[in-house]
């Protein structure tokens, strides 16, 4: 019988799992709620027929309309328990349990977690009080200045302090001023590593974790890894700096380890596992494990991926992904610009009108993955009802993949030159790390 799949969110993250499980011969729809413009096609749909905020009715939702798969993106409703409530109606689900969750949704659980089982980290400590937090950073025996609210905070709520003064103004803006409203009620400090930054995501079906390969987020805003912290800017993979000697250390110090410390515990880890390392003269270090794939690195591991998609998510879910491993174009890489609207990470402006998406796909191997955009309710600068507007901070991830990391870079950025709308901004260092 063909299946039917539900995507859950409307960022690029999901636009580029539903291009990757329509693929699948076994797939006749993807659904995606709410999904973005960049979501509809012969075989991706989108719904605002159902509230993902309301667990119950979604789960009826998916019983009465024979969803085979629901696929979670965003980590809030994980948090929240989405999978739980899927799984008491026996609608198959790839994103773990609230509890499973708990490594990204609680920051201070997370490094009791690692601390439990042994798994290579930072040094910290967590505190509810400001000033018994100042006072570590001021006693602690590492440099405390690394500080993190405990909940989420939608990937903005990590300071990496330059110095004591900055950390302890950082702990009184989360804990006294709740910056961060209730996620930053507890605070995690943590010794400020120093390395180089990489990104390694899991398929996990409760017994077994199986990586993609690494790929490279850039943060800050500006070239150089300046300017203000970001939901990300760009990024690439594979990781040529990456040895395969680190990558199997992080295979099992850092994912096996997690997906059996998880199952030890009695909350077994299904869906995508993301490990933030950073690599220091000591070897890999978790700087923070998310409970789902990474936004903007799933919009380039999704074009390296040969194999079906939707076998291994729901392999996952039965828990035999040994039945259906996934395999990926060792022979290629891929590069992704995120274009963001002028202002961002601050207030910006929206309903800029964007063109140029089309032309940017025509050229070889290039995708333009949505996350802020939405379709125009009434006329804009001359152009029809309906037209593309931004409607976001990040607007654009504009994708390539090639035979090589250097080609992909230069056609995601020639293809970046195809699209415009007002006040876009977007760095134009993305991949150098990897091409030194």
């Amino acid at each position: 019988m063909a299946a039917k799949v539900l995507v859950v969110g409307s960022g690029g993250r999901e636009h580029a799992l539903a291009v990757s499980l329509a693929q699948s011969p076994m797939v006749e729809k993807i659904i995606c709620a709410p999904g973005n413009p960049g979501t509809e096609s012969s075989k991706i749909e989108r719904t605002t027929a159902v509230s993902t905020s309301n667990q119950s009715d979604l789960a009826r939702w998916c019983k009465e309309n024979s969803i085979s798969l629901v696929v979670i993106g965003p980590e809030a409703p994980l948090a929240e328990g989405l999978a739980d409530t899927l799984a008491a109606v026996h609608v198959p689900c790839f994103g773990p349990s609230a509890s499973a969750a708990r490594i990204e949704a609680s920051k201070a659980f997370a490094k009791e977690f690692m601390t439990r089982h042994a798994i290579p980290t930072a040094r910290w400590a967590s505190f509810t009080e400001a000033e018994a937090a100042c006072a570590h950073v001021d006693s602690a025996d590492y440099d405390a200045l690394v500080v993190k609210a405990s909940g989420l905070a939608a990937g903005k709520g990590v300071v990496v302090a330059e110095d004591r003064e900055a950390a302890k103004t950082a702990i009184r803006s989360m804990i006294q001023d709740k910056q961060f409203g209730s996620a930053g009620e507890t605070i995690v400090l943590e010794e400020c590593l120093v390395g180089e930054e990489i990104s390694v995501i899991a398929f996990c079906d409760g017994k077994v974790a199986v990586s993609l390969p690494p790929a490279q987020d850039h943060k800050r805003l500006l070239e150089g890894n300046t300017g203000p912290n970001t939901g990300g800017m760009g990024a690439y993979s594979p990781c040529p700096q990456v040895s395969a000697a680190t990558l199997e250390v992080i295979q099992k110090e850092v994912l096996q380890k997690a997906v059996d410390g998880m199952r030890q515990e009695g909350f077994p880890y299904i869906g995508a596992l993301y490990a933030g390392l950073m690599l220091t003269k000591d070897g890999p270090k978790v700087l923070e494990y998310n409970c789902r794939f990474g936004d903007p690195e799933t919009q380039v591991l999704m074009p390296l991926v040969k194999s079906d998609l939707y076998a291994t998510m729901k392999a996952c879910t039965e828990g035999h992904l040994h039945t259906a491993m996934p395999e990926y174009h060792t022979d290629r890489a891929a590069a992704a610009v995120i274009l963001a609207s002028q202002g961002y990470p601050g207030s910006y402006s929206k309903g800029k009108v964007i063109t140029g998406c089309e032309q940017a796909c025509e050229l070889p191997g290039v995708q333009i993955f949505h996350a802020g955009t939405k379709r125009s309710e009434e006329p804009v600068r001359g152009e029809s009802v309906g037209s593309l507007v931004t409607s976001g901070g990040r607007v654009l991830a504009v994708a390539a993949s090639a035979d090589s990391l250097r080609r992909a870079v230069e056609q995601a950025y020639k293809a970046v030159q195809c699209v415009s709308f007002e006040g876009a901004q977007y760095r134009k260092d993305i991949g150098a790390l990897g091409l030194k």
